[in-house]
């Protein structure tokens, strides 16, 4: 987006503070479950989009102000359809068109969607970003059940415990010597430097350093985040119809996930989660994320792990995540790790997506050879189509690196009416995986025939057989006063 890593390092207290606060507020006025509410994946490709859209494409100042203004207004509208989604009772007839057949290609589509972007940028630093893949897949797969004082330590905390030691790893590499810039000058841009070996050498050590990012001397001890009202302003009273529909796809997806992704005790429940995960988006895009709220989809790893579902733990730790937003220099460190780590860490993620996406199948009769080939048919599309539109290159003379190009699209697709606004909103929604992935799913589900039990209809819309229902949580480890909540909330049916 054109910030500086002082940018970076803002967001990310941001982006604390806003999940620290919409947790807590879920807690006591959502569905009041143990749910983690963060940043979500489901907006990077509508925020890409529209950071690579040809207006912004070549400003040279204040791009970041600019594009950030333009996703807060973005997830502001977003937020609105969702929130009418949520409480108008409109979402309980859409669920019914919502089955395991079209979650499971839908999220997978997520995680599929930047494998481009993976290991092209881990690969650019080798001697850290393969330690880590390794490490992180040792701790989930083959310590996943030691167990050290009762508890799945390795399983629970393997990515913030691999990420600490290949850290340490490359610190010590950078600071002996291993990554020195032989003569190339860091404070060059590597587009203008003349020898290719230089410019390769360059690039390269910028992913590896530990020192390479300016995060951590330029971000103050103590922030203070307000909600940034007179960007918002701006962007609801200047904003064209070509603004509204961009945020079609971020409003599409995540309301869309939102339902799909988790399912509550009951359709009321549903519903009241997603009206209020409209409220958290709207806050998220009130204080300028960047992108909107929901729940992660870790916590549910979380809770089968740690059998823990407590909601004052909850609590605590989202009131550390609001504390620790306060001090500038905790977003600084998690601004600071190495691209190539980075990169590491979201291959591992991604892939969880994508495995979580697929999971639902059990649901239904995944044999099937009418299952099979809509979920098979959908993945492809989902990844041809923005492929297709990949092809029309954006006239710009910025090269952008090929996990971009897919995302720029939207400026010089092939879709050509009378109207510039839509010609943008068609090609950015289908340059988009997830929103080809759900489109393709959704009619194919719901239009050829299959059974209930086939379809896994029977599963998805009974309210006793859904994961999160506070009944099946009672054999979890709760304390005493909220495992009496959850049997008093079972009892008056809330």
């Amino acid at each position: 987006m054109g910030g500086s890593d002082e940018d970076t390092a803002t967001v990310i207290s941001t982006i604390l503070l806003v999940s620290g606060l919409t947790t807590i507020l879920h807690t006591f006025l959502g569905s009041r479950l143990p749910l983690v509410q963060g940043s979500s994946f489901v907006y990077l490709a509508p925020a890409l989009v529209i950071a690579n859209s040809e207006e912004f494409r070549n400003l040279s100042e204040n791009k970041f102000k600019h594009i950030m203004r333009e996703l807060q207004g973005a997830i502001l509208v977003g937020s609105v359809f969702q929130i009418i989604l949520g409480y108008s009772g409109f979402m309980s007839l859409l669920l019914r068109l919502i089955n395991p057949v079209v979650v499971a290609p839908t999220i997978a589509a997520v995680g599929l969607a930047f494998f481009s972007y993976g290991f092209p940028q881990a690969g650019s630093c080798v001697e850290i970003s393969m330690p880590l893949i390794v490490l992180v897949l040792l701790c989930t797969l083959y310590l996943r059940k030691v167990s050290l004082f009762g508890n799945r330590i390795f399983l629970i905390y393997a990515v913030p415990f691999s990420v600490a030691i290949v850290w340490a790893y490359a610190f010590f590499l950078t600071a002996g010597g291993a990554y020195n810039f032989k003569g190339c000058s860091s404070n060059i841009p590597s587009s203008n430097i003349l020898m290719d070996s230089c410019k390769r050498h360059l690039q390269t050590m910028r992913r590896c350093r530990t020192d390479a990012s300016n995060a951590w001397r330029t971000a103050a001890w103590l922030v203070i985040n307000f909600p940034k009202n007179a960007e918002a302003k701006a962007y609801l009273r200047y904003c064209t119809m070509h603004c509204h529909l961009r945020t079609t796809a971020a409003c599409l997806v995540s309301c869309y996930i939102a339902t799909g992704q988790f399912k509550s005790a009951n359709t009321r429940r549903r519903e009241q989660r997603i009206g209020f995960e409209g409220i958290s988006t709207l806050i998220a895009g009130l204080w300028g994320t960047g992108t909107g709220a929901t729940t992660l989809t870790e916590n549910i790893h979380t809770l089968e792990n740690t059998k823990m579902a407590s909601r004052r733990a909850l609590q605590l730790g989202a009131a550390l995540l609001v504390i620790f937003s306060f001090f500038g220099k905790i977003g600084a460190l998690l601004a600071s790790v190495p691209v190539a780590l980075a990169a590491s860490v979201l291959c591992f993620t991604w892939a969880l997506i994508v495995a979580l996406g697929l999971s639902t199948l059990r649901y239904t009769q995944a044999a099937s050879s009418r299952n099979m080939i809509i979920v098979g048919f959908t993945l492809f599309i989902s990844m041809s189509v923005p492929a297709y539109f990949q092809q029309y290159e954006p006239s710009s003379n910025l090269i952008l690196p090929s996990y971009l190009l897919p995302y720029a699209a939207a400026s010089s697709g092939p879709v050509h009416t009378g109207s510039n606004e839509l010609n943008y909103a068609v090609n950015a929604l289908l340059s988009i995986n997830v929103v080809v992935a759900l489109i393709v799913a959704l009619i194919l589900d719901n239009t050829v025939p299959g059974s209930k039990q086939e379809r896994g209809v029977y599963i998805w819309s009974d309210p006793n057989s859904l994961e999160m229902d506070p009944a099946s949580l009672e054999p979890y480890r709760l304390p005493d006063k909220v495992s009496c909540w959850f049997r008093w909330a079972k009892c008056v049916g809330i």
